[in-house]
């Protein structure tokens, strides 16, 4: 296998395992079920965060019940056709789910579902081929596809990436290769940033038979740097939230607000943020979203390990139970575990 990661780790934090332990809170609401709809698995020179380390985070006091991994470009082949390599990472996170299976002692079975990665704007027609290579692979675990598209000119997010052109959701080719997903069965997981989410209306209008989940609720970037900017920001990405929601085929998670890009600089303080004070900010983005999308069609995501540069996984899960505190049981138990087993098929 190669270690292909793509990800900029200018997009965040490292995790400081150190810094992290200077926070330490009791588990709220230890009894609710909770399906984490969203993590990876690397190992960069800068960050290692593999089985071993998921494990510790998952086992840390929540009860997680099931997992969904998420591509990003990791554990590729060495070899074959560059088009093929991704094949690899499916294979990788196909044997941890199984050995999770296998394993009697924890009640937690992680990687139960696996979204993978193709470049459908190289492939275009030709994706079918590649898509089922990849459902085979996968073993009956596969449920999605995610090409990251993610794109701003604003070089203080993030670097130029050459992989993500500016319009690549609204490119001819990527379109053709896109249009295979349903066909397969297979859903597609959108990381973008909220300037580009009138691009994946279009895209959602033009599939309509393709089940879209928007990621990390569409990036949302920079909204502290100051408060004229944190307001424009927000009343901006409410306006396209609220847009986007009118696809039906779209759903929405909850999460991805402890990334760099998203402009909380709670990475860069003394101690980690308390679940009150993650919460406290991270509460009207994912509130507007639960309003614009329903219980239905919202998750609740980890994120991990990119958010994990922000506070650790038990304090990151209590903020999402407090956000939540005012739900109904039905409403909570869709969007910590039902949304995510509905649209991903566990």
């Amino acid at each position: 296998m190669e270690q292909k990661n793509h990800i900029s780790t200018a997009l965040f934090a490292n995790p400081r395992e150190d810094w992290l332990a200077l926070v330490d809170e009791d588990v709220a609401d230890p009894g609710r079920i909770i399906v984490d709809s969203h993590h990876h698995f690397w190992d960069l020179p800068v960050s290692r965060y593999m089985v071993e380390e998921f494990l510790a985070d998952v086992n840390s006091g929540h009860a997680i019940s099931s997992s969904v991994y998420v591509e990003c470009k990791s554990m590729y082949r060495s070899d074959g056709p560059m088009n093929r390599r991704s094949v690899g990472e499916v294979e990788f996170v196909r044997s941890v789910a199984e050995a999770s299976e296998n394993d009697h002692v924890g009640s937690s079975r992680i990687c139960s579902a696996i979204v993978g990665g193709v470049d459908f704007r190289t492939l275009g027609d030709e994706a079918e081929d590649i898509l089922v290579s990849l459902v085979e692979a996968g073993k009956g675990r596969l449920r999605g596809i995610r090409q990251p598209s993610n794109w701003t000119a604003d070089r203080t997010i993030g670097p130029v990436m050459p992989d993500r052109p500016p319009y690549l959701l609204l490119d001819e080719k990527f379109r053709q290769g896109f249009f295979w997903l349903s066909r397969v069965g297979l859903s597609f997981d959108a990381f973008i940033f909220h300037p580009q989410i009138p691009d994946l209306i279009d895209l959602a209008t033009a599939f309509p038979d393709t089940k879209i989940v928007l990621d990390h609720l569409g990036g949302p970037i920079g909204v502290v740097r100051s408060e004229t900017l944190q307001e424009d920001v927000f009343n901006e990405w409410r306006v396209l939230i609220n847009e986007l929601a009118k696809c039906p085929n779209v759903s929405i998670k909850l999460g991805g607000l402890g990334s760099k890009f998203a402009g909380f600089d709670f990475h860069s303080r003394e101690k980690p943020p308390s679940s009150d004070q993650a919460a406290e900010a991270w509460r009207p983005f994912i509130e507007t979203a639960i309003e614009a999308f329903g219980t239905k069609r919202s998750m609740f995501e980890s994120n991990f390990p990119p958010d994990k540069g922000t506070c650790s996984y038990r304090t990151l899960w209590n903020a999402f139970k407090k956000i939540a505190a005012s739900f109904s049981e039905d409403e909570k138990d869709d969007l910590f575990s039902g949304t995510a087993r509905a649209f991903y098929r566990l």
